[in-house]
């Protein structure tokens, strides 16, 4: 098929092939690893429909952030950042993701890490560091933009270095479910989501691959290529 020109790249946990990510495709109603929208399904105990619950992470995909989000350096090609991906990924090992759950951050829903994250910290870190030379520098209208959220100094530090004021110290891994919900919204949706996610989650997850996404000319994000953990 034709090349498809991406505008920012991202480096993602995406769950592999089975009911969990097949789950996150169809709650988001967009399948990041086969690039494609997806029927949502329609639980009736949901306050307002699931498209407008997903409406804001729908284009990221069902995943956890290792590297968010950046426009590649202009003496950098995509073929330079798949070989640094898969240098990165050779040099790392699979984490076993104990303890997701689903929890409540702000005003929107995600499944997050309730044990030990020291491993993913870490991964994410050198996730971050490692590939930090393929990032073009913000712009100041993007800087700007990012500043006018709630940041601690801490957070506004990270931006200006790493270009996303959620890395490093400031980093916690979460899959996001739904947009900013409606103080009313949180419950309901809590309730209808958390026996579905609980089944699902009863299996452990291991992280054992980076994958490296794009966005396209459409907006959404679709995974270009997964690398394996390890040597």
């Amino acid at each position: 098929g034709s090349v498809v020109q991406f505008s920012r790249y991202a480096i993602y946990y995406t769950p592999s092939r089975g009911p969990l990510a097949t789950f996150g495709a169809a709650w988001l109603g967009w399948d990041v690893a086969r690039g494609c929208t997806m029927d949502h399904p329609d639980p009736k105990e949901l306050p307002c429909a699931v498209a407008k619950l997903t409406a804001q992470p729908r284009k990221y995909g069902f995943h956890g952030t290792l590297k968010p989000p950046f426009r590649l350096a202009k003496d950098q090609t995509a073929g330079d950042l798949k070989l640094a991906c898969q240098d990165l990924a050779q040099s790392l090992s699979p984490v076993a993701l104990d303890g997701l759950a689903l929890s409540r951050i702000d005003s929107f829903l995600a499944l997050t890490l309730e044990g030990d994250t020291n491993q993913i910290d870490a991964l994410a870190r050198k996730t971050v560091r490692d590939l930090d030379r393929f990032r073009a520098p913000s712009s100041a209208r993007e800087l700007e933009r990012r500043q006018k959220a709630d940041l601690t100094s801490t957070q506004k530090a990270l931006l200006l270095r790493w270009g996303y004021p959620y890395v490093m110290e400031a980093f916690r891994f979460h899959m996001t479910l739904t947009g900013p919900l409606d103080t009313g919204q949180v419950d309901p949706v809590y309730k209808a989501l958390f026996p579905k996610t609980a089944t699902l989650l009863a299996d452990p997850q291991t992280l054992c691959d980076l994958t490296l996404v794009g966005e396209g000319p459409d907006g959404m994000f679709r995974e270009i290529a997964r690398y394996h953990l390890g040597s």
